[in-house]
């Protein structure tokens, strides 16, 4: 009987997929036996590499839909096919939301929730004409299920791009399955930008019951087992990938003198 995540043979498009959790996606599909192609706005200085294989590169802006077009064409024109999308590109700095520009919320709206609709469409339109069909995967945040000060915007975003995996996977039943990966904190190379110093993540890092923050490589696993056979039956969910979470902040606050006893 095949390894159930073994995917050899199977062609996966990873959105961003040259840095942080794209790449660890990227490196993960390839270790697993597929072939695999990132996009990004930049070359990058190199590209995901495992099981003997090296994942190709297409330039792309995700926000321009004429170059989607370009990305899907480019990956069927190399492969033959397209069985896995994973729409990983997204992201926002901080923003103050009494005062940010409207021209930055929708860039971040465009980002994080329009042009994974715009290139979920057109990876169904493939998927739905070939042998086995496919699976979109869609990389969603705590950040969409929970408050999201700072990037309230992101946030709003993501929280759209769940409810939107589960219109698509009704949608698109029964030959495409879609499926969102609700990532938690994740340590990438850019975790500074947002954590500050070591001392910061290690600090986030212990809110979490797991008591570390994420890795791309956890994204990973999360992303390889929906992308599999062990998978088949599993579609508009919404996984969570979070560590067990974050500590409630009532347990902190709580002090022996406030009398204890049961929780109500």
């Amino acid at each position: 009987m095949q390894e159930p995540l073994d995917l050899d043979g199977k062609v996966v498009l990873v959105t961003g997929g040259s840095r942080g959790i794209g790449r660890g996606i990227a490196t993960a599909f390839l270790a697993a036996g597929a072939e695999v192609v990132v996009c990004g706005r930049k070359d990058p200085e190199s590209l995901p590499e495992a099981g003997g294989r090296r994942a190709s590169f297409v330039a792309a802006d995700v926000r321009d839909v004429e170059q989607l077009d370009r990305v899907i064409a480019a990956a069927v024109e190399r492969h033959g096919r397209l069985d896995v999308l994973v729409n990983n590109a997204g992201g926002s700095p901080p923003a103050d939301a009494a005062t940010v520009s409207p021209r930055f919320s929708a860039s971040i709206i465009q980002l994080n929730l329009i042009s994974p609709l715009w290139l979920a469409q057109r990876a169904n339109a493939v998927m739905q004409a070939q042998a086995g069909g496919g699976v979109i995967l869609n990389i969603a945040s705590v950040s969409g299920v929970r408050p999201s000060p700072g990037p309230a915007a992101y946030g709003a975003a993501k929280a759209g791009l769940i409810n939107l995996t589960q219109s698509l996977a009704v949608e698109w039943a029964p030959r495409v399955r879609v499926n969102a990966v609700v990532a938690g904190p994740i340590r990438t190379e850019q975790a500074h930008l947002h954590y500050g110093s070591e001392d910061g993540i290690a600090a986030v890092g212990a809110t979490i019951p797991a008591g570390r923050m994420g890795t791309p490589e956890d994204v990973a696993g999360a992303c390889l087992y929906l992308a599999s056979p062990l998978a088949s039956w599993v579609s508009g969910t919404a996984l969570t990938v979070h560590g067990g979470g974050e500590r409630p902040a009532f347990l902190d606050a709580a002090t022996p003198s406030s009398g204890g006893g049961r929780a109500t």
